[in-house]
């Protein structure tokens, strides 16, 4: 199925018009250099009516984002954050992904934008789960990737920009044409980055290890919500730089993302993680996860935005 099975509708520019009729020009400046930003949320058919997981903090993020790339986005943050509930209610979905994104359209070709406008589009549309329905309940096998992360010394890794997922998509593609479900990149130092759109927790003896900015990852909104998950349960929280051998010596492995959730990890490099079965902490995490953004939570329903 592609994504016009389900949505008909998308919000460009502060107008929502036909999907069909939501074009740019092939000489945009963001096609030739990737100079955009962009958020992924998810809503969820919760018991009240569809909801929205965090979308101020995702909003904000792109935002933040743009500043750093100098993006001026020209429409006011709750105009963004109202066109993703309007999008959803349009679309009549239930359950669906959403991607703002900013970018440079059309005007010059040289690598400063100089007067390119900044168009700006937000679309819903059903999105399962990333890694699958089976990895998310049973577990996936990763391989470490050849390819390293960008270090952020060179490109700012806590911006979620279009251009810089080229290097996800090549950890990614070598991950999938060897067989595995997702790949795993080392910083530039040797030390574990994150998957290719996912960040990456390790359990041991019954606390949490996780990394950080150093390690040219992006500080994740659902890597945050499993943070405050573990201070509300009591499970230490340790940042730090990980090594490979602390990954394979892991009793647990966890990605986590909005598109991904909280899927379990269990091998690496066809190393089996405790004994390729999913761990009592990540199952306890995921559940806790899934009744927050199901709405099943009473003292979490600040996270949510519901869409009626």
């Amino acid at each position: 199925m592609i994504m016009t099975d389900y949505s008909k509708n998308i919000w460009y520019n502060n107008k929502i018009i036909n999907w069909q009729d939501a074009k740019t020009h092939v000489m945009s400046h963001a096609i030739h250099y990737g100079s955009g930003v962009f958020e992924g949320l998810k809503c969820y058919n919760t018991e009240k009516g569809p909801a929205i997981f965090r979308l101020n903090e995702h909003i904000s993020r792109l935002y933040e984002s743009a500043s750093v790339y100098n993006i001026k986005i020209p429409f006011e943050e709750k105009i963004i954050r109202q066109a993703c509930v309007d999008v959803v209610k349009k679309n009549n979905l239930k359950d669906c992904y959403i991607r703002p994104i900013a970018f440079y359209g059309y005007d010059t070709l040289g690598v400063n934008p100089k007067n390119c406008p900044v168009n700006v589009a937000v679309g819903s549309f059903y999105w399962g789960a990333y890694l699958g329905d089976k990895g998310l309940s049973n577990g996936v096998n990763i391989c470490i990737s050849p390819w390293q992360k960008f270090s952020y010394k060179a490109i700012p890794s806590t911006a979620k920009a279009c251009g810089q997922y080229m290097n996800s998509m090549l950890s990614v593609n070598h991950a999938k044409a060897n067989g595995f479900d997702e790949g795993l990149l080392l910083d530039s130092r040797g030390f574990v980055a994150e998957g290719s759109g996912q960040n990456i927790f390790i359990v041991k003896s019954g606390k949490i290890y996780t990394n950080d900015e150093k390690s040219s990852i992006l500080l994740g909104i659902t890597r945050q919500t499993i943070i405050d998950f573990c201070k509300e349960l009591n499970i230490e929280v340790i940042i730090k730089d990980l090594t490979k051998e602390e990954l394979l010596d892991a009793d647990e492995v966890f990605f986590t993302g909005t598109a991904s959730e909280v899927t379990p990890v269990i091998s690496i490099d066809k190393i089996h993680i405790n004994n390729s079965k999913v761990g009592d902490i990540t199952s306890l995490l995921k559940t806790m996860y899934m009744n927050v953004v199901l709405g099943k939570s009473d003292s979490h329903q600040n996270l949510l935005t519901y869409i009626y």
